[in-house]
């Protein structure tokens, strides 16, 4: 896969992942919230957002993901992680009914915990690696460390039982006997005898 199209893939991932995550963090926290308030128990469907949210989310911060995708959504997420800052400055951006029930308890709750700031930070980090914006890079495969061909036997060595050389040399000819491994010099059955003087 081209570099090109690998963007392009991060792009349409970008503008589909971001919203499906946060849609998917924010109902699980409004609904196990809304769930412990009720009955002091863990919702079932708030669970089950919540990882939802953390595989998509793990998805978008993946190194083999265009950083377009994480871009996309750490910019969207960090300008309305901002928005309690201008609130607090007397500035009134966010209106009340942007969502309602479980999910706007979830955004209401994202946000003025500052956790949406959190989440849209560490999305743009991860986007700002170098190494994810650079195609893979194929193997290089080194001949003689365990890939192409086998490597024969060396040249002039023959295979075989008549491929060990004898000590001393090549012998003189089939059916003649190998040399013995140690010359012998006069007087080596003696070797062992104690040594007389005269």
């Amino acid at each position: 896969m081209s570099n090109s199209v690998r963007h392009v893939l991060g792009l349409v991932a970008g503008v589909l992942l971001p919203p499906l995550a946060v849609l998917a963090l924010m109902y699980g926290v409004g609904e196990v919230t809304l769930s412990y308030q009720r009955s002091l128990q863990l919702s079932a469907p708030g669970f089950a957002g919540l990882v939802v949210a953390a595989v998509l989310l793990a998805f978008l911060l993946g190194s083999r993901l265009s950083p377009v995708a994480s871009l996309l959504g750490g910019l969207a997420c960090t300008v309305v992680g901002f928005v309690p800052l201008l609130e607090l400055s007397g500035v009134r951006v966010m209106p009340d009914e942007v969502f309602t029930g479980v999910l706007g308890l979830g955004f209401r709750t994202l946000l003025y915990t500052w956790m949406m700031l959190v989440l849209g930070v560490a999305l743009l980090v991860a986007s700002a690696f170098p190494s994810r914006w650079r195609a893979a890079r194929p193997p290089v495969v080194t001949p003689g460390h365990g890939y192409g061909a086998p490597h024969g036997p060396a040249p002039g060595y023959r295979s075989g039982p008549q491929s060990v050389m004898p000590p001393g040399g090549p012998t003189g000819g089939p059916g003649s006997a190998p040399p013995p491994p140690y010359p012998s010099s006069p007087g080596s059955e003696d070797v062992t005898r104690p040594m007389h003087r005269e």
